[in-house]
């Protein structure tokens, strides 16, 4: 048995696995009556499949989601959003000779023990590709915070030990990096090349931002919009931390440099800084909400590793097939689907306490 629905009101709950027919899910509590732009969906899952970024998988899929309910010309019905996302270029030969061996940084083991039974054909359930279907619900959810004025936008900001500095904020950020302006982003694109080259990877550093916030979404005890952003984010493979505002920075200073102060201005409420990255006590308070999300380096190696079998006698493998070597690019847009599916969820959750 496994838990497979994020969200409270604004519910996803994505099926398939990677080597399957497809993938897929429903989307449930969404609002009638909101204009389902298909451009900017189809716009918002080109920028994860695979084939997207030269500096990715060689795999290539289309991504195009078949909606099967919950839409009719156009606008949401208020019914249950059911879809699914076929695969169209598998390749399971490719994991014939590891099979039977568990590889290192992967949740072969982990599922194995927990299941007693595993999908060995690109990690099935715990595959990135299962990301396909929560960057489409993302998309949505993105659909009901524009009507809001809330924006989503994600970009790497550090490659391997290449970290960029003096980078404005300026998004949409283009391919293949997805990185902001910056002097370091060529030598960003060149770590992930040689990485590679040697048939190894590198992880990477997102930043995501959520701008036009309003402030008293969140709950201050159980529900506190951190630590359910915190929660969605930690839920996408490979991501291995999250922090907030200043983050761990933070911890060096005092706190009347970490305090965020604030004034008056033109009759509201102003923030002199937002080291709280936009969330105080589990509420926003209508600053930006800026995280920056860890990215583990690709598991899928070429490179020779020591492991075991499932058999529990040591082997060694070499992982063939065709794997991102820097997975932080397409983590991008799925770290804007999972922070716009909370924030919209909380949203949701805001106006029913106001009914």
């Amino acid at each position: 048995m496994s838990n497979n629905t994020y969200g409270r009101l604004l519910r996803l709950t994505t099926f398939g696995e990677s080597h399957g027919p497809a993938l897929g899910g429903v989307i449930d509590g969404f609002p009638a009556g909101i204009d389902i732009d298909m451009d900017f969906i189809l716009s918002e899952m080109a920028r994860r499949r695979p084939g997207s970024t030269s500096l990715g998988t060689k795999r290539s899929e289309s991504d195009e989601p078949e909606i099967l309910s919950g839409i009719l010309k156009g606008v949401s019905t208020g019914a249950p959003i059911g879809f699914i996302i076929r695969n169209t270029s598998q390749r399971s030969s490719d994991y014939d000779d590891i099979a039977h061996s568990f590889r290192p940084g992967h949740a072969d083991y982990t599922y194995q023990m927990k299941y007693g039974i595993r999908d060995p054909r690109g990690g099935g359930r715990s595959s990135g590709r299962e990301t396909s279907c929560r960057v489409f619900g993302g998309a949505l959810a993105k659909l009901i915070l524009r009507n809001e004025g809330i924006r989503i936008d994600a970009g790497v900001i550090a490659v391997g030990g290449t970290k960029a500095s003096g980078y404005s904020w300026t998004p949409p950020f283009p391919p293949p990096l997805y990185a902001p302006e910056c002097p370091e982003r060529e030598a960003m694109e060149n770590e992930i090349r040689r990485a590679a080259a040697d048939g190894d990877s590198v992880g990477g550093l997102i930043e995501c931002r959520a701008t036009g916030m309003i402030p008293g979404l969140g709950e201050p005890a159980a529900g506190k919009l951190d630590a359910d952003l915190a929660g969605a984010i930690m839920s996408i493979g490979a991501v291995k931390g999250i922090e907030f505002g200043s983050g761990f920075e933070g911890t060096a200073h005092r706190g009347s440099e970490n305090n965020d102060m604030m004034r008056m201005e033109g009759g509201r409420p102003v923030f002199l800084s937002n080291n709280a990255g936009g969330i105080l006590g589990g509420i926003s308070n209508g600053n930006d909400i800026i995280m920056r999300i860890a990215v583990k380096p690709t598991p899928s190696i070429s490179t020779r590793q020591l492991t075991i079998t499932d058999t529990m006698e040591d082997t060694e493998i070499t992982v063939r097939g065709r794997h991102d070597p820097c997975i932080a690019i397409r983590a991008v847009p799925v770290a804007e689907a999972m922070a716009a599916l909370v924030i919209a969820d909380h949203l949701l959750i805001s106006r029913a306490y106001e009914r």
